[in-house]
Formats: C-alpha cells, sequence, structure tokens
C-alpha cells in the first residue's frame, strides 16, 4: 500500500478495485467502465446545472460561479451547499444519486468515495464525447479518479496532512514522533496543550488512525488489498495516540474535535502542535481573531524516523450519470480544472492543486508558502482504502480507534476488532 514516490501515492487504488468490481453497478444507472443506460442520455444536453459541494469555508466556490455565471447566461451554475461534516456530505449524495435527482448535476466527490460512486453507477464516465485532458496533472490525482482504468471524476485538488507549530516557542520543527512528544514540556511550560489531530468519531478519525498506523511502517490493508492490522508496527502507530491521550499530551478535549474545532482550537493558541490540511494556512494568515498569525510554522508530519505518512487527501468533481445538461457539466469541469481556477483554489483556500507545474511556479511559491511542505506531505503520502466497501472499512477504523483512544480497549484488541470487522465487511474476501 505504501508508495515514496512523488505523484504515486494513489496507485493502489487500481489493486483494490481489480478485487472489488463486483459491486459494479450497483443501483446505478450504468455498467462501470462502458456507459450504458442514464450514462448515454444527456451528452448534448446543455443549460442550467446544480453543483453540490461541502460547506465553502474559505469563500472559493461562490466567486468562482459568479465568473461562471457571468460568462455564461443560458447555462447558469446553481451552489447547493452542504454541511462541512463529511460523513454527512456521503450521505447526501447517495441519498440523492439513489434517489436519481436530476438537479444533482455536478457534485465534489471525496477521494475515498470515487470508487464506491463509480461501482455504483452513479458517475458518468468520462471518456468519449465527455473525455478531460489529464496530461498536465499530478499522476496521483488521476489514478485517484479512476475506477476499473476508466476515469469517473475531474480531479479538483489534492491534499496532504501539515504539522502547524508555533514557531515563537519551537525553533525547530520535530521530524520525529519522539522528538514532537519530548517537545510537549515546552507547551507545559506555557501552560497550553501539545498536540491535536482530529479524533472526533467520524471521518477525519480514520485519516487520523491511519496515518498513525502507516508513519511506523504498518498498512490498513495489504497490497493484495486484504486487512493487515495485526501487526507489531500497527500497534506502535496506534498505542502512539493512546499513551499520548493517556500522558495528556493530547489534550482530553482532542476526542470532539474535528477540523474546524481543533483548527480554533491552535488559532486562539491553546496548541504548540497541530495536524490540519493545507487550508488552514490561509485562515490562521489572515482571520483578525487569530492568535497565531506571525507565529505560524508549517512542517511535514513526523513519522518514525523521519517524515511521517499523511493519508492522501483531496476531492474530485464528478457529473451525474443522471444529468440532463452534460454538455455543460463537462464544460463546468474544464473550468474547474483549468489552471487560472486551480491558482485561484490554492490563493483563496490554500487548495493544493492537481496541476504538476504549478508546484514549481515561483510566483506561486512566492504567495504560498507552504507548497515546498505540502509537495513533501504529499510525497510521503498513503492512500487510505480505495474500495466500493468504503463506508464499512471507515466505520470499522473509527470504532475501534475512538474506543481505544478513550482507554475502552487496548490499541492491540483495538486493531484486532478491526481487522474482523473489515474482513466481514467484504474488504478481507
Amino acid at each position: 500500500m505504501k508508495t515514496r514516490k512523488f505523484l504515486f501515492p494513489a496507485a493502489t487504488a487500481g489493486i483494490l478495485a481489480l478485487t472489488l468490481s463486483a459491486c459494479a453497478g450497483g443501483g446505478g444507472g450504468g455498467t462501470t467502465g462502458g456507459g450504458g443506460g442514464d450514462a448515454d442520455k444527456g451528452l448534448d444536453g446543455r443549460g442550467p446545472i446544480t453543483y453540490v459541494q461541502g460547506k465553502d469555508n474559505s469563500n472559493v466556490v461562490r466567486p468562482l460561479i459568479e465568473k461562471w455565471n457571468a460568462s455564461h447566461p443560458d447555462e447558469q451554475v446553481t451552489f447547493k451547499e452542504q454541511t462541512d461534516q463529511a460523513d454527512q456530505q456521503h450521505d447526501d449524495l447517495v441519498q440523492n444519486f439513489q434517489a436519481k435527482n436530476a438537479d444533482y448535476d455536478v457534485a465534489a466527490v471525496d477521494l475515498v468515495w470515487t470508487a464506491e460512486f463509480a461501482a455504483k453507477g452513479w458517475l458518468q464516465p468520462l471518456k468519449d464525447k465527455m473525455a478531460i485532458d489529464t496530461s498536465k496533472m499530478l499522476k496521483s490525482t488521476v489514478e485517484g479518479a479512476s475506477y476499473n482504468g476508466t476515469l469517473y471524476a475531474a480531479p479538483q485538488n489534492s491534499d496532504g496532512g501539515i504539522l502547524y507549530y508555533r514557531k515563537d516557542l519551537v525553533a525547530t520543527p520535530p521530524k520525529t514522533w519522539d522528538e514532537m512528544m519530548e517537545m510537549c514540556s515546552i507547551a507545559k511550560a506555557n501552560n497550553i496543550g501539545c498536540y491535536s489531530g482530529q479524533f472526533k468519531q467520524y471521518e477525519g478519525l480514520t485519516v487520523n488512525a491511519s496515518e498513525a498506523i502507516n508513519s511506523f511502517g504498518g498498512s490498513v490493508l495489504n497490497d493484495q488489498g486484504k486487512p493487515n492490522l495485526n501487526t507489531p508496527e500497527a500497534k506502535e502507530g496506534l498505542e502512539n495516540l493512546t499513551e499520548a491521550f493517556k500522558n495528556g499530551n493530547i489534550p482530553a478535549e482532542a476526542i470532539t474535535y474535528q477540523e474546524e474545532e481543533s483548527r480554533r482550537a491552535f488559532q486562539s493558541g491553546q496548541l504548540l502542535f497541530h495536524r490540519n490540511w493545507p487550508y488552514v494556512y490561509n485562515l490562521a494568515t489572515t482571520e483578525a481573531s487569530s492568535a497565531v498569525k506571525d507565529k505560524l510554522g508549517m512542517a511535514a508530519l513526523p513519522g518514525k524516523d523521519g517524515p511521517g505518512a499523511s493519508s492522501l487527501g483531496g476531492h474530485n468533481v464528478g457529473v451525474s450519470v443522471y444529468s440532463e445538461n452534460k454538455a455543460t457539466a463537462l464544460d463546468f469541469l474544464k473550468f474547474i480544472t483549468s489552471e487560472e481556477t486551480q491558482k485561484f483554489y490554492a490563493t483563496q483556500g490554500s487548495l493544493a492543486p492537481v496541476l504538476t507545474a504549478l508546484y514549481d511556479d515561483q510566483e506561486l511559491v512566492a504567495k504560498l508558502p507552504y507548497l515546498p511542505v505540502l509537495k513533501t506531505s504529499i510525497e510521503n503520502a498513503v492512500p487510505r482504502p480505495v474500495t466500493p466497501f468504503y463506508p464499512a472499512v471507515t466505520e470499522a477504523i473509527q470504532v475501534n480507534a475512538y474506543a481505544a483512544l478513550k482507554g475502552e480497549k487496548t490499541a492491540e484488541q483495538a486493531l484486532a476488532d478491526m481487522q474482523k470487522s473489515i474482513e466481514s465487511a467484504g474488504a478481507g474476501s
């Protein structure tokens, strides 16, 4: 599962997809990879469409839609804003795709949902008349938007975890987990919490638990796509989190943190170290209430002997097979993946671009000094399991990791139960 070459961390998606293709066509509108049914309808349709995405925290969606609408008076885009919680976004999309709602024309799809939605026949294959040019995109983003060798969504942004820290209190950021834990004495001396990621029982906990496991040489699934959690490496990784909760290096209240709660805690000066996504940079350096805007340091996540293994993040944008205006939807995908839009995502929302050249764009790097750190994060990233069974797999990780963090299970027992649950979900067959 683990890949250490830049641009290739999502390659394992194809391995999992090959073993899980039996789920294809599960109640959707076409056959996987080849179209058919609803996938053959509306290809030339033009007119108003609706774009569905999670909460626009950094105000990137509305300006882009206003720009599009100004030049497309007969093909207006309406923004349907979801909540800021990934689980609720997923469930909303599932409900509307199952209902064959033609009003959900284009939707932002988390990287790990793409295979699930494609296998169920809900996303329009982006080939033939619906093809987009991916030659200038990071290979990892293209692979993360594909299923069984077919592109099902346009890569919108990539993502990698970042370690934010107080550079007024820490001269040199930690390179390993043990170094960071040793620096917790600095936090204690300044009467603040030491470290937090996202530890509430939700998708963010899957990310954080997977990073802990992967960073110490473990993996959720092996190269054959089977659960691989009963290992010393996985145990050591999860035990790092349970021990940090136990000794207070991770504050007790972090058990309730999602992305925004943890960001606000760090921005208000309550934490020394903070794991989150690149979007935090923009908010932490521009919001008037930020107590760290002039003290913000950024580094790669710490691992066992060096940089840790971030969970590969990001979003794709897919066209619903039930859309009646797919020609307009395709043009909107091309607009989203254009260089101009990708630069806007980066500068306005601290969203990692999908175009390879932008990571070497000196003008952009001057505006966004986190890009070299993000590149390191992506270089060391490991994807979450990309599988049509993902909802069951992530639930198994969340439930058992949460129990371990609360001290209700040992790390070893939590991993054993995680293994059994994933096998029962079908990903172990």
